[in-house]
């Protein structure tokens, strides 16, 4: 490296040092969103409780990344042939999706989930919904999330 080479300067009065943490609850437990709206990526805690079930869903622009905090969960979801199959989550594991393809998560016992995504934009197609939501278009988000 080129000691001679000095690191950019910044225009310091868009930076924050506010904690963030806001609750969505859901029918089927809670999440914890714990990065900004405004940022170019999400992460959230998924709370599932004991026997519940997300959505059997697709998205048209995110994709999601997934790993067990504590409990058990499991994820039905599309393989590479397009079954539906079903996976127990590992702890110190994870697992992921892509843009078009189908997956549910499901709380074995009380679980925690911590998920990272693209940000929340787009459709979430709800193919089968246990509670009987609609698709989650971006007024629909709003909506459900009291925005």
């Amino acid at each position: 490296m080129d000691d001679t080479q000095q690191a950019p300067t910044y225009d310091p009065s868009n930076f924050s040092t506010d904690a963030y943490a806001k609750r969505v609850d859901k029918p089927w437990g809670y999440e914890v969103h714990w990065v900004p709206a405004d940022a170019p990526y999400i992460g959230k805690i998924i709370h599932i409780n004991a026997g519940a079930r997300l959505s059997l869903q697709v998205h048209d622009e995110k994709q999601e990344s997934w790993t067990v905090m504590n409990g058990q969960a499991a994820v039905i979801w599309e393989n590479e042939v397009g079954e539906l199959v079903q996976t127990e989550l590992q702890p110190g594991q994870g697992y992921s999706t892509k843009i078009g393809q189908k997956h549910r998560l499901i709380g074995v016992t009380d679980c925690d989930i911590l998920e990272v995504s693209t940000p929340e934009q787009g459709t979430t197609w709800r193919l089968e919904d246990d509670y009987a939501r609609p698709n989650e278009t971006p007024e629909q988000r709003k909506k459900e999330r009291g925005e």
